[in-house]
């Protein structure tokens, strides 16, 4: 191997160089620098931003030349990022483009070192060798800046000849002619100027201050805008399959959504010290629809009426009617909801419907089912239930028929006929139209009760009963029922092991039997301090065509059974005594 190639193979192919191990290689008789130790030379053989220079580089003749003149030289350090702080994109975009210019500006550097000749000394000595006058070539800093001018790499390239070595004034020299004057790095500068590595080593001298653009601005929903069926888990790993939560309440002046506002974006400099600039983050509008108003800062959108929120795809709205065009089943879950109800079919068994306003319902409800509302309730064909089927409005109900139901009504209640049901009014039952029956059950109300016919033939047992507090007695006695139902699951829950899942069903079950004792109690206090006047009870009547023997009509304690047939039956109480008319 010739000495040229040994340099050359221990410069840019040190595993070959493991190979030479009999003969003894210049760069042997140096120390190798602290930084070029094997590990650190096959961790940079892997580093993304360590330079490719192929065999036929000029920078190989130029660490030749330095090397015949200095005697001595480190090993060339040529990569982008010691530090490790740019960023990958910045390497893989400038890696090419620095290799480019830094084998141009090496090969006009090699191309100067090799033109030595002078010229001719005088005429007579014109057939005489020319003589070479030594060439002189001061050290240069050489600069590269990436693409947008916010990085800037320097690599030295020694002196030739004579010329003047590298100093701190001669890289602000060069930096001047450059025009790089922002972010630099001046204790690497100052270092440099005095480093024994100093040539062919690429530095990252100065670090431009990146632009950030502004975020855009952006809205946050309170409020999902697609509803998603979330299927809810209890503590043994069943699923309310009716419980699919659909329905969005939001009560009037309850916020919908917030307005995050854009930011300005910041500007950023380059290393030749120009400003680059930013994009300001662009501005979104709130999705007013109906029903909703911007808040006065402008940052929220709210809600103007309680009622359903919906997002129509533009814009959020407020619906004080829930319109469901199909039945109330598994396709909607049981539907909660501040405002009215629109139902256009059935409620189906083993749901339940609960609004703060009216529901309307164009089909049926079916047995095992539940409606709560706080307005009127109207169901066009009727209320067919199977004795679990219960009804408690704050208004009015209005239905077809009503079989085997328990009612509560606060206000009156108008059907074609009553089967085999409780009801509990608070106003008038009027019976009238088509039918116009009541049959089985019992029906008190407590002003009136006006019906077509009460009992039949076959002499049903069928009870009708006036004044009084009827709503209040039925939801003592639904009280009274939770609390039975809560004893007996709290009965069962301490039969069972021990274990955490059974403690924390304990305190639940515990909870709510406080809560329901404490209402309760309430409600008995109630009562008691407002019992049913003697007047009231006195203005209460039965008017019927006719009422069927095995109908009890009973105002208050005082009771009377018909034993026979009456017609054009009016019942009312006087002096204390039920008195037929």
């Amino acid at each position: 191997m010739s000495f040229k190639d040994k340099i050359s193979s221990l410069l840019f192919h040190p595993k070959k160089v493991e190979e030479e191990t009999e003969e003894t290689l210049p760069f042997e008789k140096h120390e190798p620098s602290p930084q070029e130790t094997p590990a650190t030379q096959e961790a940079a053989q892997s580093d993304p931003s360590r330079l490719d220079i192929p065999s036929d580089h000029p920078i190989r003749q130029l660490y030749e030349l330095r090397e015949k003149e200095s005697g001595s030289l480190p090993l060339p350090r040529l990569i982008m990022d010691e530090e490790g702080v740019l960023p990958p994109e910045i390497i893989e975009k400038e890696k090419s483009r620095l290799q480019t210019s830094l084998k141009n500006v090496c090969g006009t550097r090699l191309k100067a070192a090799k033109g030595r000749t002078r010229g001719k000394h005088s005429k007579k000595k014109a057939e005489a060798e020319a003589e070479e006058e030594p060439l002189i070539l001061d050290a240069r800093p050489w600069f590269h800046l990436s693409s947008d001018k916010l990085y800037a790499w320097m690599l030295v390239l020694p002196p030739i000849g004579q010329g003047e070595e590298l100093s701190r004034d001669m890289i602000y020299q060069a930096l001047g002619d450059h025009d790089i004057s922002f972010g630099l790095d001046t204790a690497l500068i100052d270092r440099v100027s005095r480093d024994r590595e100093r040539y062919f080593t690429l530095y990252l001298v100065a670090k431009g201050k990146p632009a950030f653009d502004g975020r855009n601005g952006n809205i946050v929903d309170n409020f999902p805008r697609v509803l998603q069926r979330t299927l809810e888990v209890d503590e043994f790993g069943q699923v309310d399959y009716t419980a699919l939560n659909l329905i969005c309440n939001v009560k009037e002046g309850e916020e919908i959504c917030r307005l995050i506002r854009p930011t300005e974006g910041e500007p950023g400099r380059t290393v030749t010290n120009q400003e680059v600039p930013a994009k300001s983050g662009k501005d979104v509008p709130l999705p007013k629809g109906r029903n909703t108003e911007i808040s006065e800062d402008g940052d929220s959108l709210l809600a103007t009426m309680p009622g359903h929120v919906e997002f129509t795809g533009r814009c959020f709205q407020v619906k004080p009617v829930l319109d469901i065009d199909g039945d109330v089943d598994f396709s909607t879950g049981s539907i909660n909801f501040v405002g009215d109800v629109n139902i256009k079919g059935d409620i189906l068994s083993g749901f339940s419907v609960k609004a703060m306003g009216n529901v309307y319902v164009g089909g049926v409800i079916e047995s095992g089912s539940s409606v709560e509302t706080g307005g009127d309730l109207t169901v066009v064909k009727g209320i067919l239930g199977d004795g679990s089927t219960v009804i408690r409005c704050s208004r009015c109900v209005f239905s077809k028929y009503i079989e085997n139901a328990v009612i509560s009504v606060k206000e009156n209640l108008q059907t074609d006929c009553v089967v085999n049901s409780k009801v509990y009014c608070g106003g008038e039952v009027v019976v009238r139209s088509g039918r116009g029956s009541i049959m089985g059950g019992r029906v008190w109300a407590a002003s009136k009760i006006s019906a077509s016919a009460v009992g039949a033939k076959s002499e049903v047992r069928t009870a009708v009963a006036l004044g009084g507090r009827p709503c209040g007695s039925f939801e003592r006695d639904r009280l009274r029922r939770k609390l039975k139902e809560l004893a007996q699951e709290m009965e069962r829950l301490e039969s069972q092991p021990e274990s955490a899942v059974k403690g924390s069903l304990i305190g639940k079950v515990r909870m709510r039997s406080s809560v329901t004792e404490h209402k309760l109690k309430l409600l008995e206090e109630d009562l008691a301090a407002n019992p049913a006047d003697a007047k009231e009870q006195e203005s209460a009547r039965l008017e019927c065509g006719v009422a069927y023997a095995g109908t009890d009509i009973s105002f208050g304690d005082e009771l009377l059974r018909l034993r026979q047939e009456t017609h054009q039956c009016v019942a009312k109480l006087v002096c204390g005594e039920i008195v037929l008319m």
